[in-house]
């Protein structure tokens, strides 16, 4: 472990250990003040926050995408300062902190027994939505987590959704998608952070007028199992409660190959997230980048064109 491996696991530490023994309302201070702090630095990530609202809000002025992703800062570091408390949460206080729309899509899906795949964009609070499901459905559920460096802060996350009622998988290894096939297959719930994947088995979508590329997992897993698909958004309000959207499953479409298939349940999947960014763009926390028009092009071979 390098040294800035070292400080990056010992801030996240921090947090977990002292951000939740801290009273809600100086938290709630902090988290906006550490925002605007890295928000007037405009450092990498928020310039780059900044770039793809652009692309969400095309006719916005630089003072409204200034605007915008200053909202978007505190509304990232509102994620961060309630996943550092949310373990000493109360069952009472995570029902309470999450009101959606569309619950019954949910639970007349995992009451067919078919299984359930929820998908969904770095909106709000992710994990909050997770403990809510756990504690006021009382459902558990499967996700994947990206193995983080250092391995310790990677043991933490998982730790942190393990003691959320959660069962983490890691991203890598190739095993993942086969666990969370049988979880499907028992009538299981899968939740998956869904729409950025930079790898070569990414499935191109139109989102917001350009190219990108998202999962094919989950609406692989979909037809693969003959679970619901489900896309879910988040996002907050000027009140401590969280607010989300619960849209009806996606179907899978009667012909086509698998392929064509996935591609067609991708750019469904794109669609709906589109329009919960759309309606609460400053809840978007993509601070990389998403666009393949965006991203760096492949060094030319030695001895190819240019």
């Amino acid at each position: 472990m390098n040294a800035r491996e070292r400080l990056t696991d010992a801030v996240y530490g921090l947090g977990w250990s002292t951000v939740k023994k801290l009273p809600e309302p100086v938290a709630v201070r902090l988290g906006r003040a550490v925002a605007d702090l890295a928000w007037k630095k405009r450092g990498k990530g928020v310039r780059r926050l900044e770039s793809n609202y652009a692309r969400v809000v095309p006719d916005a002025s630089p003072e409204r995408l200034a605007e915008l992703s200053r909202a978007g800062m505190r509304s990232y570091l509102r994620y961060w300062m309630e996943s550092f408390r949310l373990p000493a949460w109360s069952a009472e206080r995570i029902c309470d902190g999450f009101d959606p729309e569309g619950v019954d899509h949910l639970t007349d899906a995992l009451a067919s027994g078919r299984g359930v795949v929820l998908a969904l964009p770095h909106m709000a609070n992710w994990d909050l939505a997770g403990a809510w499901v756990t504690t006021r459905l009382r459902t558990p559920f499967t996700t994947v987590a990206e193995r983080l460096k250092p391995e310790t802060l990677y043991d933490r996350f998982v730790a942190y959704r393990e003691g959320l009622g959660m069962e983490v998988l890691p991203h890598s290894g190739g095993t993942a998608f086969g666990t969370l096939a049988r979880r499907l297959r028992d009538g299981g719930l899968v939740c998956l952070v869904a729409e950025r994947d930079l790898s070569a088995s990414g499935v191109e979508v139109k989102f917001f007028g350009d190219t990108a590329r998202m999962p094919a997992g989950p609406a692989l897993l979909a037809q693969q199992t003959g679970a619901l698909l489900l896309p879910v958004t988040l996002w907050y309000d000027d009140s401590p409660v969280m607010r989300g959207r619960i849209h009806p499953p996606l179907e899978v479409p009667e012909t086509g190959t698998r392929a064509e298939k996935t591609s067609v349940m991708t750019q469904a999947l794109a669609d709906a997230f589109a329009t919960g960014i759309a309606d609460h763009p400053e809840d978007w926390h993509m601070l990389q980048r998403l666009w393949l028009a965006d991203l760096d092009p492949a060094p030319a071979r030695p001895g190819g064109s240019a």
